[in-house]
């Protein structure tokens, strides 16, 4: 699943510990630049069971440092 709009100092970590409430992650990451190590603004999270990801696009909105992330099927 697509996670976009996140904040600059967001941890994957934080990606981690809200999106496991919808079901268990297989695998959550930030996407970073290269060359400076900066986020993207954007990352991506693996569900073991692709229901989740229904379940997490259905309670939308989603809020990640109190700022609103937008949640979208990844293919």
């Amino acid at each position: 699943m697509f996670v976009g709009g996140l904040s600059p100092t967001t941890a994957p970590e934080l990606l981690h510990q809200y999106f496991i409430k919808f079901g268990e992650i297989k695998e959550y990451m930030i996407m970073k630049d290269p060359i400076s190590k900066r986020s993207r603004g954007f990352g991506f999270v693996t569900f073991a069971d692709p229901g989740s990801v229904d379940r997490v696009l259905e309670s939308a909105p989603h809020f990640l440092e109190s700022k609103k992330v937008l949640c979208m099927l990844a293919y």
